[in-house]
């Protein structure tokens, strides 16, 4: 497994998993274990989306890679750290399964133990001015369908300290916070599958991150479940079994087999 923070910070964790996909995808390893590399699939579910989604847009800017993935599949990722105040996270901040505060803690933990940044992000002040631009990749006032923004007003963002962005620019770093990809990076991803659902703090960032690839062309199949919440695809079995789960289980298997 990769090394986990708050005792390892980013890098870490994308080095950790690339490392191992870029060795995967050679030849004669694919050979070696029998992978036909016509049928190479990344997938991951909330921070692990995260890493897939890292991974998948890193591929082709790697001139070494000569085999390339078929698919992406990401499930209620995590995808960007500029507005941690977007809809979703204000609608679920309570969420008992990943409520608002815990993520700030784990984007936060992520770059730093410094609690300095914890409390800039809780309050979306920690973007710099110079970086203001990015937040044109995260508007989710222009990136949600009416439904997910009704009630919501857009903030114009609020400027944070530049040293944070000088001590932990990790988390201006498009291999942390994919969704800060510029369009020309996005049109070079693969087939991808997201999924997301409507009681999670991270709904807005798979759903903006499929409208961000849908309009650069990606080949796409959204699939949103308003009543499932974050963490339901591990209600598949025994005791813990929720017929939410196995919905969205089976939403992926079936794209699985369709596409790959």
């Amino acid at each position: 497994s990769y090394r986990l923070a708050p005792k390892h910070h980013f890098p870490a964790q994308f080095e950790d998993v690339y490392s191992v996909t870029k060795y995967f995808l050679q030849s004669k390893v694919l050979s070696q274990y029998k992978v036909d590399p016509n049928r190479v699939c990344v997938a991951g579910d909330s921070a692990g989306g995260n890493l897939a989604a890292a991974v998948a847009q890193q591929l082709p800017e790697d001139p070494e890679v000569t085999t390339q993935l078929k698919a992406q599949a990401l499930i209620y990722p995590a995808l960007q750290t500029l507005d941690l105040h977007s809809p979703s996270y204000e609608e679920n901040k309570d969420d008992p399964l990943l409520s608002r505060p815990l993520m700030v803690r784990f984007w936060s933990e992520y770059f730093t133990t410094d609690a300095s940044l914890r409390e800039a992000m809780d309050s979306n002040r920690h973007v710099p001015a110079s970086s203001g631009h990015l937040f044109q990749l995260v508007n989710w006032s222009s990136l949600l369908p009416a439904q997910m923004s009704e009630g919501h007003l857009y903030a114009k963002p609020t400027s944070g300290s530049p040293e944070l962005a000088r001590k932990y620019p990790g988390f201006l770093d498009v291999r942390a916070a994919p969704l800060l990809a510029a369009e020309a990076r996005l049109r070079r991803l693969p087939l991808t599958y997201i999924l997301t659902c409507g009681h999670d703090v991270l709904r807005d960032d798979g759903v903006m991150y499929a409208a961000r690839l849908r309009a650069a062309g990606v080949p796409l199949t959204h699939r949103h479940f308003e009543e499932a919440f974050h963490g339901a695809l591990f209600f598949v079995s025994g005791l813990s079994e929720l017929a939410v789960g196995r919905r969205l289980l089976n939403s992926y298997t079936e794209w699985l087999d369709e596409n790959l």
